[in-house]
């Protein structure tokens, strides 16, 4: 698996230093429920319009610009009989935005473009971490299940986010055993070092949709949850035999949206995106590139 030179050193800086840098400006507005609106040929984040008032932009030093880490997001085909909605949700502003407080936040140079790709693309072995959204609706055909398995076995690692309730977890799970047999997903505990590599996560905090958020603030029972059976948050694993993480499932929360509409409210920003979202990505892709 190619590293493409990425830095292993990141720094965290002081609590007073993050806010002062980290205002939502204007960001985010997305969509994706159901089939992708994204057209096939569009192969970065870059290329589909933003639903904000402009994601933040960024070049790297001339020379290295292939020197960085590349926030890649596998189309794929969806389960008709899901509930769950398009690879394509939250996209281009959630991968834009997380890439640039990756590289806000670190010490890490990232690719300001993104990558889209299916899992048979060929490209697919120069990209250390990838991400699905909405696995509740995921469908594989077998050329992709064999890929996937190949990859992950090779020392990929995927970021499963954005899925709520226990349908859409049957489906998302039924998938991965298919591409990796007689494995299990596991619990993650908050002593794992995925929760302290970075910034120090002491609880799995609920990230909502965003509207749901700003309604939380009103709401007697401050909910956050999607469904019922959608309460508690789960980060849970699956491991190789030497317990690398290769695939990790944020379950009965919504990252992408803390990383997609940070601009649209600032009580969304403050409880949602900066305190949840943000923190846990960045760890988990930092956490991804090291180990």
């Amino acid at each position: 698996m190619k590293r493409r030179g990425i830095m292993a050193f990141v720094f965290l800086v002081g609590a007073a230093g993050l806010l002062a840098q980290w205002g939502g400006g204007g960001r985010g507005r997305g969509g994706g429920w159901g089939e992708s609106w994204i057209s096939e040929d569009a192969r970065t984040a870059r290329e589909v319009h933003s639903h904000s008032t402009g994601t933040p932009n960024w070049t790297n030093p001339k020379g290295f610009e292939k020197d960085v880490f590349t926030f890649a997001r596998i189309r794929r085909d969806r389960n008709p009989r899901s509930t769950g909605g398009s690879w394509s949700t939250d996209a281009p502003d959630s991968d834009l935005n997380l890439s640039y407080r990756l590289q806000q936040m670190t010490s890490l140079r990232v690719d300001p473009n993104g990558r889209f790709l299916r899992l048979t693309d060929p490209d697919l072995k120069d990209y250390p971490f990838i991400y699905m959204v909405e696995p509740g609706s995921l469908y594989l055909s077998p050329p992709e299940i064999a890929a996937l398995r190949a990859y992950l076995l090779n020392g990929g690692f995927l970021m499963l986010d954005d899925f709520w309730g226990e349908r859409e977890w049957a489906n998302a799970e039924a998938v991965l055993n298919e591409v990796l047999p007689g494995q299990s997903f596991q619990e993650l505990p908050l002593s794992h070092p995925i929760y302290h590599c970075v910034f120090e996560i002491s609880a799995k905090g609920q990230v909502p949709n965003v509207h749901l958020g700003i309604q939380s603030e009103f709401d007697p029972e401050h909910r956050t949850w999607e469904r019922g059976d959608a309460r508690e948050v789960h980060h849970r694993a699956w491991l190789d035999e030497h317990g690398r993480i290769m695939v990790i499932a944020t379950h009965n929360t919504d990252n992408g949206d803390g990383w997609e509409r940070e601009g649209e409210s600032d009580f969304y920003f403050h409880n949602f995106s900066e305190k949840i979202a943000y923190p846990l990505g960045i760890n988990i892709i930092f956490y991804a590139l090291t180990h």
